[in-house]
């Protein structure tokens, strides 16, 4: 029993190994496809895009055989550790990283860059594992709601600063994990309001939705009152406080989209609102993306015979654009097959944290896939034009060696918490 312990092999699921190995594979074929030249043709030249990311799946498998070295309990025991080295270096990028497009979110050693929030994504995982498997925890009393509040969103804060919103957005991929675990589903339902609310103010003025809101949540009390016959009794500070909020809120939203944001920001709400049609300027990246997906058809065009992706018609498309590459190349079935890949993934994730007695590995494997999901969801959504533009890559699939690297590290952990479960740490 002990040898098959010390073998770093020994209990691993071999279906997230493949299912690993075939999406690694088919994305650097992709990235091979966007960004070949007549100049550049040879598979082995590190100086392209794909030579490149050959590089960084090659450095992977080192990295896979060092996380897997390590026994389940090591995680646990340095989780916390680890979550205060995620925020040394999102805090020291600040000062000693270097800006691209706009951000600063890079450390440069080289030539070779190293962006720190796709790792803080794994440690704030471990931390919010750690946090909440403690068994003194009770999700339902606020202050440990609070606690594991500052504990996701301290890392987004640094993020903000850069500023990269799009990795931001990431962190709220949590509340799966935090609903999982016994959070009510009031937040979630505050959190969806919020999120109808800003967008109907930014679509229609604040006059109209500020007016219409206060409307539903009067003629909501009306209602009750009149169904209870308790007038006296109903809840008005809750309501006083409903009403309040919801108008600070709305007002907030409509000098925000006024006079704080960008105008390239505003074109972008309101080319996904339908407010107005940009195919040449700030929606030109989606516009492409979505001719060029389109033009796959059902079956593609086939490998290296997309026109459209040969002739650089998605500028970066390498990097979050490269699903539209699969739409063209290998059309419906193959960007069906991407997601039935990423489903099947994120499903035996979520299969395996269920059977885990231990709440670490449980809620990691929760943390993971919720990472996973909001990161397929949003870049497909963004690159067929049903979700703004907000930058954040395919997981396994987009250019990059933080990207791929961040992946990998959240990924194999859950892999080696997994593979000890039966020995119960």
């Amino acid at each position: 029993m002990r040898q098959e312990r010390n073998n770093i092999f020994a209990g691993i699921d071999w279906v997230i190994i493949l299912i690993y190995l075939l999406l690694v594979a088919f994305g650097w074929m992709n990235i091979y496809a966007s960004s070949l030249t007549e100049e550049t043709s040879s598979i082995l030249n590190f100086s392209t895009k794909y030579g490149k990311q050959l590089i960084f799946i090659c450095c992977s498998f080192p990295l896979i055989i060092f996380i897997l070295f390590f026994n389940a309990k090591f995680y646990e025991r340095f989780a916390s550790v680890f979550y205060l080295f995620a925020l040394v270096l999102l805090a020291g990028v600040l000062v000693f990283g270097k800006k691209i497009n706009g951000a600063t979110s890079w450390y440069n050693f080289g030539g070779i860059g190293l962006q720190p929030s796709e790792f803080a994504k794994a440690f704030t995982a471990l931390a919010v594992a750690k946090l909440m498997s403690d068994r003194q925890y009770n999700l339902k009393l606020l202050k440990n709601q609070i606690k594991a509040f500052i504990v996701i969103f301290l890392p987004a804060f640094f993020i903000a600063l850069q500023p990269d919103m799009g990795s931001v957005l990431i962190f709220f991929s949590f509340f799966f994990v935090l609903n999982r675990e016994g959070l009510t589903l009031k937040y979630f339902i505050l959190g969806v309001t919020s999120i109808l609310l800003f967008l109907l103010t930014i679509n229609f003025g604040t006059k109209w939705v500020l007016l219409g809101s206060l409307s539903i949540l009067t003629l909501t009390v009306i209602y009750y009152t009149y169904k209870n016959k308790q007038f006296f009794r109903f809840n008005w500070p809750l309501i006083t406080g409903a009403y309040l909020a919801s108008s600070i809120f709305i007002f907030g939203v409509g000098y925000m989209y006024t006079n704080i944001l960008e105008q390239h920001q505003k074109d972008r709400f309101d080319i996904l609102l339908g407010k107005i049609k940009d195919t040449r300027g700030i929606g030109y990246n989606t516009h492409q993306s979505e001719l060029t997906i389109s033009s796959g058809g059902f079956a593609g065009k086939g490998f290296l015979q997309g026109d459209r992706t040969q002739g650089d018609f998605v500028p970066e498309q390498h990097t979050d654009y490269i699903f539209s590459t699969v739409g063209e190349e290998w059309g419906f079935i193959g960007s069906t097959l991407v997601i039935v890949l990423f489903m099947i993934l994120l499903y035996r994730i979520i299969y395996l944290a269920e059977t885990h007695t231990n709440k670490f590995g449980r809620i990691y494997g929760y943390g993971l896939a919720s990472i996973l999901f909001f990161h397929v969801v949003v870049n497909v959504g963004m690159v067929i034009g049903l979700l703004p533009t907000i930058g954040i890559p395919l997981p396994f699939f987009s250019y990059g060696g933080s990207s791929l690297w961040g992946f990998t590290l959240l990924l194999f952990i859950f892999v080696r918490l997994d593979a000890h479960k039966k020995y119960d740490w």
